[in-house]
């Protein structure tokens, strides 16, 4: 099965975390946090700190990681590696997403997460 390296950044901010809802793809329209593929060459703090820029305009500080979800979904494997990060310039803009929110502790569920990124709630929730 292939395997698709990928970040995603954990952004909490005034005990809210961002998510951003897919604009394109097989999964469009599911709900994730942000992110996006490894290039060679790559750190996963780098690829983290570019791909939140090409997407969001947004250039963010990468801190530890979360944690590592490792889920197969029928056409591949995914290897996401999740870190905490704080924002240090931008302002989110949508460049890529659908749309995008803020969820705190109890509006967690509130949107259709993908598989993926559902593995993680739990783990926020105790964050927040």
């Amino acid at each position: 099965m292939k395997i698709i390296r990928v970040v995603a950044a954990i952004i909490i901010h005034n005990n809210k975390v961002f998510a951003t809802q897919r604009g394109y793809g097989e999964f469009k329209d599911g709900w994730e946090f942000p992110g996006g593929k490894i290039e060679p060459g790559e750190t996963p703090q780098q690829a983290l700190g570019r791909e939140i820029k090409e997407e969001l305009d947004t250039e963010v500080r990468v801190g530890d990681l979360l944690e590592t979800v490792e889920y197969d979904y029928p056409k591949f494997h995914l290897s996401m590696d999740c870190f905490l990060c704080e924002i240090v310039g931008g302002r989110l803009t949508l460049l890529e997403a659908e749309a995008a929110c803020w969820l705190a502790k109890d509006t967690l569920y509130s949107v259709d997460w993908l598989p993926a990124d559902r593995g993680l709630i739990p783990k926020i929730r105790e964050l927040l």
